[in-house]
């Protein structure tokens, strides 16, 4: 049994309830847990994957400057425009299948500035 050394310090307080244990700031006020927006160069690059999938293709779409649940309900939107599924994995939006052409249409629509990276 570790202790009580452990769990970071402060766990719970009389005056303000539950504290984060990486930030020490009251759960209602942690900063550490807020992920900021990406930053980037505001064009979005739209390419074709295999690597790591069994030959499976993957389109992926990488630089949209979003939060995560925005981004979320555009790769909702993508996956449903291309009529497959896909997932929203560290900023970037995977698409199952060979559908760029799809993807850069749907992103333009939207007016995105898209290009096509790799091949």
């Amino acid at each position: 049994m570790k202790g009580l050394a452990s769990l970071g310090g402060l766990v719970y307080s009389t005056e303000h309830g539950r504290m984060c244990p990486d930030c020490r700031q009251p759960q209602a006020q942690c900063i550490c847990k807020a992920a900021p927006v990406p930053q980037g160069d505001g064009i979005v690059r739209v390419s074709r994957e295999t690597k790591g999938r069994g030959g499976k293709a993957v389109t992926l779409v990488k630089g949209v400057l979003l939060e995560a649940t925005a981004l979320a309900q555009l790769g909702k939107q993508l996956k449903a425009a291309c009529g497959t599924g896909g997932t929203v994995k560290d900023g970037v939006i995977e698409v199952q299948g060979d559908h760029i052409e799809r993807v850069i249409e749907a992103l333009k629509k939207q007016g995105y500035t898209v290009k096509r990276a790799g091949g």
